[in-house]
């Protein structure tokens, strides 16, 4: 469980694609000193929950298996891309965003960006199929990061950005037509699903 406030960034050292079809995934990352890390634990990397497969210094391993390639954005991950990262949420944490499951239901384009006030606009694509647990005022993780949806349209969705989470994190960075996870609030994914049931 994460909280979708990221704290820490990391670097891909490599990104290695095996015949398997899966990817063995090194990231040297920030605050191994002090959340201490072991093999084993949940790490979220753009958002996505993975296990720490090797600690080496301050660098992760992680295997990363199909199922994440294909709906997240790892797999098109290079060596030196920065990427946010979020280590998994300790009993008596401040929970400052939303219950985050760093379980990635879908990649979206980033469709436009707009400066506004002190911050920035940013209009994703709203996945059909994504359509009812992306709400107005609701929560969503985009990257990994903790967000309130601003406004909604037919296929799009806005996200209000303030300074710092353009400085924190990788948002600050995802030009046009560039592809970020995306993960619906669990209650929502929930609700939708049971909804989904009844029609």
């Amino acid at each position: 469980m994460f909280s979708g406030l990221i704290a820490y960034s990391g670097r891909v050292e490599s990104a290695l694609r095996d015949e398997r079809g899966g990817m063995r995934l090194l990231v040297e990352c920030e605050g191994v000193e002090r959340e201490r890390p072991e093999v084993k634990d949940s790490i979220a990397v753009n958002g996505v929950c993975l296990t720490a497969t090797e600690i080496l210094g301050n660098r992760i391993a992680f295997d990363v298996v199909p199922e994440s390639i294909e709906r997240s954005t790892l797999g098109s991950l290079v060596p030196g891309e920065r990427v946010n990262l979020e280590y998994s949420l300790r009993v008596g944490d401040r929970m400052g965003g939303h219950f985050v499951y760093a379980h990635v239901d879908a990649r979206a384009r980033v469709i436009a960006r707009t400066p506004e006030g002190q911050g920035e606009r940013m209009r994703i694509e709203r996945p059909a199929r994504l359509a009812d647990g992306i709400v107005e005022k609701g929560y969503i993780a985009v990257d990994g990061v903790s967000l309130t949806v601003a406004a909604t349209g037919k296929d799009w969705f806005e996200l209000a950005l303030i300074p710092e989470t353009l400085a924190r994190t990788t948002l600050g960075s995802r030009s046009v037509g560039s592809a970020v996870n995306v993960e619906i609030d669990p209650i929502a994914r929930y609700v939708a699903a049971a909804l989904g049931e009844r029609r």
